[in-house]
């Protein structure tokens, strides 16, 4: 299936290069072929077992037989820490569960990542389908979206994870009842209090920068709460996007050049996967950058506040189980919102800056210190 996908991405590649010459795409990868990658989880191989045969989204009257496989497809939208985390848990929970199940969860032929573009985000929902996948994971909201759309008409299951808003979206009529075949797991954040925490770290702050890829679905709601939540303060703020990860460094640039006192990202990924190139900028300025995930602080931001990653992806799992396993309907499963009161902070930049965060240990539910790498342990 991976030889089969990758045939297919480099003869769009190849043609799109004849039309119009080679050139690198809005994220920085050398198109098509460089952005599609297949990783493999711990699940059986493909070809073992018996293919589950249950009509999608029935009830099942009984339990699996042992040795049952379920083909699960899972979709990474782009690699950062924080989305790769989820990745790692769905895999880790989904092999737990089929040892407990006696089934088996085979991921590994079916898991890509689309390096956040959305003709390799089509080409992989198209494979998929064509696989006939019992399942389907997408990571973060436009993964999600792609693959809804893709799985409308068969009606297989979608059952995503990381998804901030999931109604703004079109993902879902209602929290407690989608209504499609579609349910999930949200990391939706509570940027009044992350608001709160800029201000008790530094109560004279006065202007504040609002760092975001306004193409992000996931950041739109989050930053409108932001501008609520500044002027009924009387803060100022100064809004600056980027799509990809160069624009994304001027947009911090301009930051630093306005003087800025703080600066806010909710759950961005355009933004995560820049924060390695970014963070040194705003250390260097003294200006602590709050954010919607711990993987910002990881990267080196002051502070990231919300859901734990690892959590989300084990309840998303979980999800998946329920529904293959037991025949719950999506329509009527009410997508999982966890608590979202962890608090990262990143010590080393915090040092560097003179920022005093003990007054978040009675804020939040959790503040874990960490310091600067690529990736979650």
């Amino acid at each position: 299936m991976k030889k089969k996908m990758l045939a297919v991405i480099l003869t769009m590649a190849m043609t799109a290069a004849a039309a119009a010459g080679c050139g690198n795409s809005g994220n920085g990868s050398d198109g098509p072929t460089a952005g599609l990658s297949s990783t493999s989880g711990n699940g059986e191989d493909g070809t073992a077992g018996t293919p589950s045969t249950e009509p999608q989204g029935e009830a099942a009257e009984q339990a699996p037989a042992a040795g049952t496989v379920y083909k699960v497809g899972i979709v990474q939208y782009v690699d950062d820490a924080s989305l790769n985390q989820i990745e790692k848990a769905i895999e880790a929970e989904l092999d737990a569960k089929g040892a407990e199940l006696g089934v088996t969860f085979d991921y590994a032929d079916y898991t890509f990542n689309g390096q956040a573009d959305q003709s390799i985000l089509t080409q992989i929902a198209a494979d998929l389908l064509a696989d006939e996948v019992d399942i389907i994971i997408p990571i973060a909201t436009p993964t999600a979206v792609v693959m809804q759309s893709a799985t409308e008409e068969q009606q297989i299951p979608v059952v995503f994870s990381a998804v901030s808003d999931p109604v703004g979206a079109g993902l879902a009529a209602d929290m407690n009842a989608p209504g499609a075949n579609i349910t999930g797991t949200s990391d939706a954040i509570d940027t009044a209090a992350i608001f709160d925490l800029m201000l008790a770290a530094n109560p004279d702050t006065a202007k504040v920068g609002l760092l975001y890829d306004k193409s992000q679905a996931s950041s739109l709601g989050a930053i409108e709460a932001a501008k609520a939540y500044c002027d009924d303060k009387g803060i100022s703020y100064v809004e600056k996007t980027g799509t990809t990860s160069a624009e994304v460094q001027a947009a911090a640039d301009a930051l630093v050049a306005e003087g800025v006192d703080a600066v806010f990202t909710p759950q961005d990924n355009t933004v995560m996967t820049a924060e390695l190139a970014i963070f040194e900028k705003f250390v260097d300025a003294k200006i602590p950058h709050y954010t919607g995930a711990d993987s910002f602080a990881l990267n080196g931001a002051f502070c990231g506040y919300g859901v734990n990653y690892e959590e989300l992806g084990t309840k998303t799992a979980d999800m998946a189980v329920d529904i293959l396993v037991n025949g719950t309907d999506p329509a009527a499963t009410p997508i999982q919102t966890l608590e979202r009161g962890i608090a990262m902070v990143n010590t080393e930049t915090a040092e560097a800056i003179g920022i005093d965060y003990s007054m978040f240990a009675d804020m939040c539910s959790e503040v874990i210190e960490t310091v600067t790498a690529e990736e979650f342990e």
